[in-house]
């Protein structure tokens, strides 16, 4: 099968598109064909070695996949079913979806919604589900329209994007943070209400700050987390799920003990099948398709996988790569 594999050596990293014996696949109940891969934030960290994702080599990366099954010892599925799957540790610790193949654990997939092409589940992949589920976490916690603006950082990538489109279309003011501001008719399609430069978030935060939002999705980590968090109104909730500014948190209890505000961290990569099933059908009834496509950066050919993982981490890629794995 044609695929890409990663390989570590004393002489470093090294990438290829290659020919990969499928007798090397991991063991598992479900052996997929894949169609459609996407890029995401850690796939593009496992090609440029940017962090250590890739916890056991050699690798096939791809954390994202649709495909048919064609192959399975496991009792929910059969060969012809549609299927995607979303983390699980693939494309870190078990090889992944960027390949024309991939055996994987039966429990880890979900059936295609009916609503939506293998291509368009894709287009969404794991930035759009963890987008819906940062969004459900909010709804969860009573941040309603009613209660005041939502805050998105990282509005150019996936999740942010996503979230826009998902935010706007449940009635909520989306305030779209982003570098990208000659792009600001672009969020504005998308359903921001007003556009913040990131620059107001990356500073030195202050342990509370005025307030400005019922609640936040954020994607970007360190400083922006917390100068979103010493801005939410009193009972708001932020949802974190990345970390593209770096893991630490230099912040206070501040706005946790004085206005009650809710850090709810979103884990997507081991989240349980009933909370992704339940993403997924909020995703198919609640992200206007047309908002989809414009959230639809560029589709490529498996061969341009590695680029595209480069241009992800280098902040390049506006929305969504979608990879055909079949060109």
């Amino acid at each position: 099968m044609r695929g890409w594999l990663i390989e570590k050596s004393d002489a470093g990293q090294t990438n290829t598109l290659t020919e990969i014996d499928e007798a090397g696949l991991p063991e598992a109940d479900v052996t997929v064909e894949v169609a459609y891969s996407t890029i995401n934030y850690k796939d593009g960290l496992a090609f440029t070695g940017k962090a250590p994702v890739i916890r056991k080599w050699p690798m096939v990366p791809g954390i994202d996949g649709a495909g048919t099954v064609i192959e399975s010892r496991h009792k929910d599925f059969k060969p012809g079913d549609e299927v995607i799957l979303n983390g699980w540790g693939v494309g870190e610790t078990h090889w992944g979806c960027l390949a024309e193949k991939a055996r994987l654990n039966g429990d880890w997939l979900i059936r295609k919604p009916t609503g939506f092409s293998a291509y368009q589940t894709m287009a969404i992949g794991t930035a759009g589900y963890t987008a819906m589920l940062c969004v459900m976490a909010l709804e969860e916690r009573g941040v309603t329209p009613e209660k005041g603006p939502v805050l998105v950082t990282g509005s150019g990538g996936g999740v942010g994007g996503t979230a826009i489109a998902l935010l706007s279309k449940l009635g909520y003011e989306v305030i779209a943070s982003t570098g990208r501001a000659d792009q600001e008719s672009y969020f504005k399609s998308l359903g921001a209400s007003a556009i913040l430069d990131r620059a107001e978030l990356e500073g030195d935060p202050r342990p509370l700050a005025k307030e400005r939002w019922a609640g936040a999705v954020d994607s970007v980590g360190s400083k922006t987390l917390v100068n979103a968090l010493s801005q939410t109104k009193y009972g708001g909730t932020v949802a974190a799920c990345g970390l593209a500014a770096g893991m630490d948190l230099p912040g206070s209890v501040a706005p946790f003990i004085l206005r009650g505000v809710t850090l709810a961290g979103i884990d997507s990569v081991m989240a349980p099948l009933s909370r992704r099933r339940m993403a997924w059908e909020r995703l198919d009834r609640d992200l206007e398709r047309d908002k989809l496509e414009l959230l639809t950066s560029v589709e490529v050919p498996l061969a341009k996988a590695e680029e595209m993982g480069q241009a992800i981490i280098a902040g390049k890629i506006r929305g969504r790569v979608v990879v055909n794995v079949r060109v």
